[in-house]
């Protein structure tokens, strides 16, 4: 992924932000500037790498002091969004970090259309108590982007992030933001709300399932949060957060017609099918399947699967299933023995061992 992600700065990004800037610094050397950015180093650097890259370069050719170049930096901003516009924000993760009120300000501006939720988190370490609050004070905000950037940026564990000690110890402060979240009109604000308690869950699970005790019922809303955002304990078979979504132990229910290709060669896909059936009503189910990865020195690693989760009124449900096991740069297969596993609300119904090679 990130091999593709890093060519989202292209040479033609960087001849648009090289004219952006011209257009409003008429000494910017333009040229100078793309032909630095095009060192002998780009061609080998991942897409933070040349963030950071871009930044360092910024700085150089741009030499002013740090609040007029984000004068230049904002007016630029406005022709760039997503994931690309984040080298804005870098430069003020890399420059800003002695300018608390002005990189305060630029981060607002910059995770318009885009996001800060990387570049704050260097203002949580160095500037705890006055980021939070200032976060609470855009978790106000009219504007939906400046309201999640408040949840997205001190969630614990942010992928792609450095994380938050501090608060994967102690969550309370993440934890008072949501609470002024929770209840948000946007669903791109609860989304990044359900990813902060499920942050939160890997670390402190009580205090997740605090959450839901008290909130799950209020609204559909807030059931999707408090269900997306007790994800990972549901994927672990916590009984209690099962309980709480009504996801009990189903004694009632046999699994039949059970299929699963005995052998898979690298590359290819394992195949398997089975049917749920019951006298009644097959009822309130979470389907799901676990793969046990054969790993180096004879070990194991368990991965689980969503398949559906339902309150299924027939008697009987049939699925049909394939897992890939292509090599990935983060998974690679090992010629051996693995094993298929179907759970049920938690439950491993049945279990089948099948050979890669």
């Amino acid at each position: 992924m990130a091999e593709q992600l890093k060519n989202l700065y292209s040479k033609e990004f960087i001849e648009k932000l090289a004219n952006k800037l011209f257009l409003i610094y008429s000494d910017f050397e333009k040229e100078d500037f793309i032909n630095s950015i095009f060192d002998n180093t780009w061609q080998d650097l991942e897409l933070k790498q040349r963030m950071r890259h871009i930044s360092f370069t910024l700085n150089k050719y741009l030499p002013f002091s740090y609040d007029k170049q984000l004068e230049i930096l904002k007016k630029v901003k406005d022709d760039f969004t997503g994931l690309e516009a984040m080298v804005f924000q870098d430069f003020v993760e890399v420059f800003g970090l002695n300018n608390f009120s002005e990189s305060m300000k630029a981060l607002e501006v910059f995770t318009i259309n885009s996001s800060s939720e990387f570049a704050i988190r260097q203002f949580i370490l160095k500037y705890e108590n006055e980021t939070i609050n200032q976060m609470k004070l855009w978790s106000q905000s009219s504007n939906e982007h400046l309201r999640r950037l408040a949840s997205e940026g001190c969630r614990p564990r942010l992928p792609w992030a450095i994380a938050l000690p501090l608060f994967k110890q102690n969550p309370t402060k993440p934890l008072e933001i949501i609470e002024l979240l929770k209840n948000d009109k946007s669903l791109y604000v609860r989304k990044s709300v359900a990813n902060n308690l499920n942050d939160i869950s890997k670390d402190n699970p009580h205090l997740v399932i605090e959450f839901i005790k008290q909130n799950l019922g209020v609204s559909k809303e807030l059931d999707w949060i408090c269900k997306h955002g007790s994800r990972t304990l549901l994927k672990k078979g916590d009984k209690e957060v099962l309980k709480l979504f009504d996801y009990e132990e189903q004694n009632h229910i046999n699994i039949i017609n059970f299929i699963c290709d005995e052998e898979v060669k690298i590359g290819e896909d394992l195949n398997f099918s089975f049917e749920l059936i019951s006298k009644n009503s097959l009822g309130n189910l979470r389907v799901e399947y676990m793969i046990d990865y054969l790993k180096q020195k004879e070990k194991y690693s368990k991965k689980i699967f969503m398949i559906s989760q339902n309150n299924f009124k027939e008697n009987s449900k049939k699925f049909i299933k394939k897992q890939s096991f292509r090599n990935m740069t983060t998974r690679k297969h090992i010629v051996g023995e693995h094993k298929l596993s179907v759970v049920i609300n938690g439950i491993i119904i049945i279990e089948k061992a099948f050979n890669i090679n």
